[in-house]
């Protein structure tokens, strides 16, 4: 399923500078937000497969959690070379949140999709990570996925910006010093929400957090038994204060419009082993991100599931 609102090809991007400018000065004490030029991408801290993020911007909802809990349902099995076709834009740049492919890694995990995917004969570029769990030690295991694991599959749930990956024009946000309850992502969706109200509208891309540290999860091993409320699922997920730099890539949708989407996903790597699914920074007096977003031109539902998510996960 696609869907194309006019508001998305319409919308000026200084508009939505004013507009995240606006939401992010609520909740940081230092708020900068720009039109400038991408950053080349391929160079560190970033190391992406593609230079950029421009280009035919898109969104795509891919599953979703109803297909994780309470039961895994590993028969769902997703690849971005397939995605990137069902989204009309074939050789596409990638990147976002996900689940790992079990039957590829041996367990669950966390997924860090960066990849340009093939077109023409021309076969996929793959700087992808992943997070598990070590079962002997509970920590954090971080892994250059495509690399380690010869796979561009992915189960269960997705949440992918899709762009021609290409240099260009983007939004670029600084905030620092938390100073209110909501953290950086949720401050510019709620933002969009405040302006459009019931019309959907998203972003994507990617931000560093710079200085200070973050609260992450990490999916272990799939649980023995359902998980049946947001309780067991908590109990059940591995949490961790992790420390900057992390690099995070990053959607989010201002509302549903009833086709089941997960508002805001993002997931995190670095260099220095940590990794996993952003849930908010733990340091505000100190916390520092950077982010470079563009409003998508269209969103993409694929596979929809037929109930909820669970907040457990946001």
């Amino acid at each position: 399923l696609s869907c194309h609102h006019p508001a998305f090809s319409s919308i000026i991007i200084g508009l939505w500078n004013a507009l995240l400018q606006d939401g992010l000065k609520t909740n940081f004490a230092e708020v900068q937000v720009t039109v400038v030029d991408c950053p080349d991408l391929t160079k560190e801290p970033f190391t992406f497969a593609a230079p950029g993020i421009c280009g035919n911007p898109r969104l795509a909802d891919v599953g979703g959690v109803p297909y994780l809990i309470p039961v895994p349902q590993t028969q769902k099995v997703y690849n971005l070379n397939a995605v990137a076709q069902d989204v009309q834009l074939p050789g596409a740049f990638i990147i976002g949140a996900g689940a790992v492919s079990s039957k590829a890694v041996g367990m669950n995990g966390e997924f860090m999709p960066n990849i340009i995917t093939e077109k023409d004969g021309k076969p996929a570029v793959s700087h992808s990570y992943c997070a598990t769990i070590n079962p002997a030690n509970g920590k954090c295991v971080l892994e250059k996925y495509t690399e380690t694991y010869k796979t561009m599959d992915f189960e269960m749930l997705a949440n992918l910006y899709i762009s021609e990956g290409q240099p260009g024009k983007v939004i670029e946000v600084k905030a620092t010093r938390r100073t209110g309850e909501s953290d950086f992502v949720k401050c510019m969706r709620e933002a969009l929400g405040y302006r459009y109200g019931d019309k959907p509208v998203g972003m994507g891309g990617v931000f560093i957090i710079q200085k200070g540290k973050a609260k992450l999860h990490v999916m272990p091993a799939f649980s023995s038994t359902p998980l049946e409320s947001d309780r067991e699922v908590t109990k059940w997920l591995k949490f961790f204060d992790m420390n900057s730099p992390l690099i995070c890539q990053s959607t989010f949708v201002s509302h549903d419009p009833g086709l089941e989407l997960r508002v805001e996903h993002t997931h995190c790597f670095s260099h220095h082993g940590e990794g996993g699914h952003y849930h908010y920074d733990t340091t505000p007096n100190i916390i520092q991100y950077l982010g470079y977003f563009l409003p998508a031109e269209h969103l993409y539902r694929i596979d929809r599931p037929n109930k909820s998510a669970s907040a457990a996960f946001d």
